[in-house]
């Protein structure tokens, strides 16, 4: 819980940096926006103290001058890749994303389906658009990317791709998640821009990997941990060494684009204004953090938790075993394990004491709590009250929902809803806490804590119902879970 990041410093510097970009390019900016641009919950996890929604907060200060394009993957729409910390596709989120845009008067220009190669359900996504008036673009997949430029810079290369209507100075380039193609559509209106006599300019507003902090810096291998199913590695920018002889931290897939940037800018303006892909940046993050050994402790728990969220998606049968594989020789750089995550031996060890399965809930204080399945609770509801009672001092053996106002909701959900399972989920407890909390002040007092589980960590020793991770998200907690479901002979069934 300890804070190890400025966030004030952070919007005063990094603005003024996004200023002085735009004001090098003149009028017409492409600014590619990396990582999440609203909802930064990785970042607020490793760094704390970031607050998730910075980079919008920085956006409306020149929400007059911008516009948003998003762009999305037809690979990820054909494959439904999902968001993990919504627990919704790409595509859904990019109608969530609009929406969020919108609500903060920021103009939504267009919507970009990239990598195209004919794939059907990027067709019907693209009508859907259409039938909602929202103006869509396709870009190709083109033969010998990155490394052809001659292809590429061409007619046969970029200039395939439909030109993007824009209508403002600064163009905001955005995704629902890395991958998606953010950098290819930005050069790709370049040379668009440039054959309609515009030399428009562009930037990068990357996060990760923070450029001014050491290769294998936990925050900087939790960020290879994130994208480990992209096959993103950290590394030293050639190209910024070699210009400068100073080091400076980069990733894959920019080191290799640069050299197809440079092409283009030599093109359009007769000479790049960038000697390295370090150049093309404007990431202030690491001159604002304020404890390292914070966000160095941080990270590790980050690394930890998208371990063991591969593991569940290959429990779950969509997991990948290579990107499990990689993780783990992440966590050996930092050298941690799961034991280095004190909830996971907390839930183990109740399991163990009682048979049950177990959550364990490490509160503010360092204080760990747990919960077990019961007749009446499952153990995450169990594991909730628990935690709740313990942040509003009430007394754990105080029922402050009786039985019997348990027992004709299990009625409800056994004999008139089809459920199987009688057991109370999260969403369920905390509605009938609610309930009572209207005539009982201790379950009121007890109600009110909620907003005190932010960021803490939980830990299952099962596998929970898809009702229960989505409370424990809502909630602002980081949940983990080990990979195995509450029946043994539950192999094939979520």
């Amino acid at each position: 819980m300890k804070v190890g990041f400025d966030n004030d410093k952070y919007l005063k510097m990094q603005s003024e940096h996004i200023k002085e970009r735009i004001a090098l390019f003149g009028n017409k900016l492409y600014l590619e926006f990396g990582g999440k641009l609203f909802d930064d919950f990785h970042a607020s996890r490793v760094l704390p103290g970031f607050q998730p929604d910075s980079k919008l907060k920085m956006l409306l200060q020149l929400k007059d001058q911008a516009e948003v394009v998003i762009v999305i993957s037809a690979d990820d729409i054909e494959s439904n890749k999902v968001r993990g910390d919504y627990g919704i596709t790409y595509d859904a989120d990019v109608l969530r994303l609009i929406d969020v845009f919108h609500g903060f008067g920021l103009l939504v220009g267009s919507v970009v389906i990239n990598k195209f190669n004919g794939q059907n359900s990027a067709l019907k996504f693209r009508e859907k658009l259409n039938n909602l008036g929202i103006k869509s673009y396709i870009h190709y997949n083109i033969p010998g990317y990155p490394s052809d430029i001659a292809t590429i810079v061409s007619d046969e290369g970029y200039g395939k791709n439909e030109y993007i209507e824009t209508q403002r100075p600064l163009v905001i380039v955005t995704a629902p998640g890395p991958g998606s193609g953010k950098m290819a559509t930005c050069l790709s209106q370049l040379y668009h821009e440039h054959k309609r006599g515009i030399n428009a300019g562009y930037a990068k507003f990357e996060t990760f990997p923070i450029w001014n902090l050491p290769l294998k810096h936990p925050v900087n291998i939790a960020y290879e941990a994130a994208t480990a199913d992209l096959n993103d590695v950290n590394m030293i920018d050639p190209f910024h060494l070699e210009a400068y002889e100073k080091t400076a931290v980069n990733y894959n897939r920019d080191v290799e684009i640069f050299p197809v940037l440079n092409a283009m800018f030599e093109q359009i303006l007769g000479e790049s204004p960038y000697k390295s892909p370090t150049d093309m940046g404007v990431n202030m993050v690491g001159n604002c953090i304020i404890d390292d050994e914070a966000c160095r402790d941080a990270s590790k728990q980050e690394i930890i938790r998208r371990y063991y969220q591969e593991m569940c998606n290959i429990k779950r049968g969509y997991g990948n075993s290579n990107t499990l594989y990689k993780l783990e020789l992440l966590m050996k750089q930092v050298n941690i394990t799961v034991n280095d995550r004190i909830v996971v031996n907390a839930a183990l060890q109740r399991e163990a004491d009682t048979g049950h399965p177990a959550v364990a809930i490490e509160l503010p204080n360092g204080k760990i709590v747990t919960g077990k399945t019961s007749d009446l609770l499952g153990p995450s509801a169990a594991a909730l009250m628990n935690a709740l009672k313990e942040l509003g001092g009430i007394d754990h053996d105080l029922h402050l929902i009786s039985p019997s106002a348990i027992e004709p909701i299990q009625t409800l959900k056994t004999d008139y809803l089809g459920s199987k399972n009688p057991r109370l989920h999260t969403d369920e407890i905390l509605i009938a806490l609610s309930m009572c909390a209207a005539n009982d002040m201790n379950a009121k007092k007890t109600l009110d804590q909620i907003p005190k589980l932010k960021q803490c960590e939980v830990h299952s020793s099962v596998l929970l119902s898809s009702v229960d991770e989505q409370v424990f998200k809502r909630l602002g907690t980081h949940l983990t879970c080990e990979p195995k479901y509450e029946m043994n002979d539950k192999k094939y069934h979520k």
